[in-house]
């Protein structure tokens, strides 16, 4: 029990995570600034943004559902932590004896998106619910798309539905980012995490624009606080999952430490510029682009993926 509390606390889970994904915050944030000719905020920017708001007063909202409004942070939470612990156990070469993690995270990795939905209900505020409906035709929308690319995944591990053992398969045969079939995958699974991680073109949920943060709109404080943690842990696990999927996992020993954070950095580094290079879609137009291109390109992959190519 001991060791388990201690990989979802500490490493490779909650702690770990959350630091990790506070610096590719702030590595997103400096290459925005470049891209848009600004100098861009300091390294610990991220976990300063962090710490101030938990010195803040949560606020809640008196026509609101005050329990499920406070707790769906702590959920959302929970759901990126466990996501990240049933990627980077795997990575890191640790055994967990899990088979069939690859369905468990299908799971985890929608529990922050659901739990914004409910946390935004629960608010009774206009602009959140419309937030909230926009994130779950979102999830109605990538979802698929991004569950066939895991097809075409599994079906060049030889049906393996273990992270462990896709590793294993590009350890001897090659990452799959070389194939057709990985390329083609690899292109759609980017535009599902850009929608995922509710960036640019797909932020419609929180569109500061015109719903003022959407589903975010009235937590403040810790509560807020824990949002962000959520999303600096997100975008350090989905990476991290995409570098597992498509480029031969990780390797902790030695020079290759070095080559594992340059390929999650370039995850990060090109969601980063698809978000800067487009501007935001409509809710119907991000619809259309999932239901009809993604799911085309990644029928494709699967096609490919089983001729083997």
């Amino acid at each position: 029990m001991g060791k388990e509390i201690f990989y979802f606390l500490i490493f490779p889970g909650l702690l770990f995570s959350g630091v990790i994904g506070g610096f590719l915050s702030w590595f997103d944030r400096k290459i925005t600034a470049r891209v848009q000719f600004r100098q861009g905020p300091p390294i610990l920017q991220p976990f300063y943004d962090f710490v101030k708001l938990l010195a803040k007063e949560t606020i809640v909202p008196l026509k609101g559902s005050r329990l499920t409004f406070l707790f769906a942070p702590v959920f959302a939470l929970f759901g990126a932590t466990m996501s990240s612990v049933f990627i980077l156990l795997p990575a890191l070469g640790i055994e967990t004896g899990f088979s069939g993690d690859i369905i468990v995270l299908i799971y985890l990795l929608n529990i922050p998106s659901v739990c914004y939905i409910i946390g935004a209900l629960a608010s009774a505020n206009p602009m959140a619910s419309v937030g909230a409906s926009r994130e779950m035709k979102l999830i109605l929308s990538y979802e698929v798309p991004f569950l066939l690319v895991l097809l075409s995944i599994v079906i060049k591990a030889d049906m393996s539905i273990k992270l462990s053992e896709i590793i294993a398969v590009q350890s001897a045969n090659g990452a799959f980012i070389g194939s057709i079939s990985g390329i083609i995958g690899f292109i759609t699974i980017l535009m599902c995490i850009q929608a995922k991680l509710g960036l640019v073109p797909f932020d419609i949920a929180e569109a500061e624009g015109e719903i003022c943060d959407g589903v975010a709109i009235e937590y403040s404080g810790s509560a807020l606080a824990l949002i962000k943690l959520t999303k600096y842990i997100m975008l350090f696990a989905i990476p991290a999952l995409v570098v597992l999927l498509f480029m031969g996992g990780m390797n902790f020993v030695g020079i290759n430490i070095l080559w594992s954070i340059l390929k999650v950095l370039l995850v990060v580094l090109l969601i980063t510029l698809i978000r800067n290079t487009n501007p935001r879609v409509k809710i119907k137009q991000a619809m259309k682009f999932f239901w009809v291109w993604m799911n085309l390109f990644a029928i494709v992959a699967v096609i490919l993926a089983i001729f083997g190519l």
